[in-house]
């Protein structure tokens, strides 16, 4: 089980980039959460199997179509246990 912590910085909001996030996450069965934040960029938590995981991070690089991702922060950290993914408002 791993977990990464993702900032995304960018053209990212308003974009669908939460929800092709949280799509992507549950197609692959990885948990965790997804939310904008106030500065503009996107923030979100993924754990699940190694490959999965690093599959969502590279999403992120790039996003949907309409996103213009500038960079990403990726953190590792010690998994919590969570389960299912959501799109926090």
């Amino acid at each position: 089980m791993e977990r990464r912590h993702v900032t995304v910085y960018g053209d990212v909001q308003g974009v669908g980039f939460r929800f092709a996030v949280e799509r992507a996450a549950r197609a692959r069965g990885v948990a965790g959460w997804v939310h904008n934040r106030p500065d503009g960029t996107v923030e979100a938590v993924f754990e699940g199997e190694l490959e999965d995981v690093d599959s969502l991070v590279d999403f992120c690089r790039t996003g949907p179509r309409g996103a213009e991702v500038d960079r990403i922060d990726v953190a590792e950290e010690l998994p919590e246990g969570v389960t299912g993914f959501r799109v926090a408002h």
